[in-house]
């Protein structure tokens, strides 16, 4: 078996066993608390320039399918693991994980003590970090990755969303095929709604969603004029995830403030916080962000506690919003932070959690029927 090296840029480094591709990459080192649903988070474009650890230990163990894509390939720069199975052991797996991870080219490392580096970060917070599995034979120097990671970019500041953004426009027609049982009772609704779709890294599942509630999609690229937008005439605009910092998109949020009150609009993730720098507000970066498939929201409308999605390492900072304007809507749980808000005067609202979940729970599907309410009646819908 081939060694690896993780190395922080505090000078911290792992050893461990290679699997995955034998080369080299840097990226900020992050955690997430998913059980299930590793291909998803590999596929997640809002890991974009980020080596995820899973803290769940056994990971690979039902290898790899088309059918859990959330975008073309994995966009995580490296995985770090307890333990990796090299084998699948599932009926829907094409191909094993391993092969899944090598062919595009993401390194990984596995059977070191993920607890540790997890305590590690949590206390110091999210760092840069470099990755690299060794080929057959070959050496790796710990201290010139040390000096990779210190040398390598700074999530503050970088713009990944254009970088991951689609280059051209495209539609979709494609609803939820996989489901909760709640959604199995309820067949996909008739289209009746034309929605344009801002792609600042957007997940497939969002997008199946808003198919599955009814609506044609129109996907654009994240640097899509106003203008543009308002020229194909939707019924409602969408704004989504996405990676990186929120705070160098000022086109963006200068394109999604001539838009609002023009027709509803719905934002999650990436798409909630370019919403909020739209609307006045400013973002800051977390210690070391939410991401996970457990983390609980409460609705602050009906006073329900939802279990939620999360992938986020920036947050809109609630004192620096117009709350004249603006009412906020949910707050996590864990620690206050700012969850959703919607307009006081306009159908405008958006959420920093996942409610398409993949993975994760079902609780919050029930957003992508209020975003159709809106575009149908102009009101929120009544809920107890």
């Amino acid at each position: 078996m081939n060694t690896a090296l993780l190395a922080l840029e505090d000078g911290t480094v792992f050893e461990g066993i290679s699997f995955g591709a034998p080369v080299e990459r840097t990226g900020e080192v992050v955690f997430n608390t998913a059980i299930t649903g590793y291909q998803e988070v590999f596929t997640d474009p809002s890991y974009s320039g980020q080596i995820v650890i899973l803290t769940y230990p056994q990971i690979g163990n039902y290898g790899a399918n088309d059918g859990d894509n959330e975008s073309a390939k994995p966009y995580i720069e490296g995985l770090v693991v307890r333990e990796f199975s090299p084998l699948s052991s599932n009926w829907r797996a094409d191909e094993t994980a391993q092969k899944f991870l090598t062919d595009s080219g993401v390194p990984v490392i596995s059977g070191i003590d993920t607890r540790r580096l997890v305590r590690h970060l949590r206390s110091r917070g999210v760092m840069r970090g470099a990755l690299a599995g060794a080929a057959l034979g070959a050496k790796l120097d710990p201290k010139a990755l040390i000096e990779k990671a210190k040398n390598s970019p700074s999530m503050a500041g970088l713009d990944l969303a254009t970088r991951v953004s689609t280059p051209k426009l495209y539609t979709w027609d494609k609803h939820v095929e996989m489901c909760s049982p709640s959604d199995l009772e309820r067949k996909p609704a008739e289209i009746r709604h034309h929605v344009v779709a801002y792609d600042f890294g957007m997940k497939r599942n969002i997008l199946r969603r808003l198919v599955h509630s009814g609506c044609r999609l129109t996907v654009v690229p994240a640097t899509t004029s106003a203008e543009d937008v308002l020229a194909r005439k939707p019924d409602g605009i969408f704004l989504s995830n996405g990676p990186g910092d929120p705070e160098p998109l000022t086109q963006q949020a200068a394109q999604v403030r001539k838009l609002v009150g023009k027709v509803p609009i719905f934002g999650i993730c990436l798409g909630h916080q370019v919403l909020g720098l739209a609307l006045g507000g400013k973002t800051y970066k977390l210690k070391f962000g939410h991401r996970g498939s457990n983390h609980p929201v409460i609705n602050k409308i009906t006073g329900k506690v939802e279990i939620t999605s999360h992938n986020h390492g920036f947050a809109v900072d609630p004192d620096s919003l117009n709350l004249n304007d603006l009412e906020v809507t949910h707050v996590n749980l864990n620690d206050d932070t700012l969850e959703g808000f919607r307009h006081r005067n306009y159908p405008v609202f958006c959420v920093q959690y996942h409610p398409e979940a993949a993975p994760g729970p079902h609780d919050s599907h029930y957003l992508f029927d209020d975003f159709v309410t809106l575009m149908e009646t102009g009101n929120w819908p009544v809920r107890s």
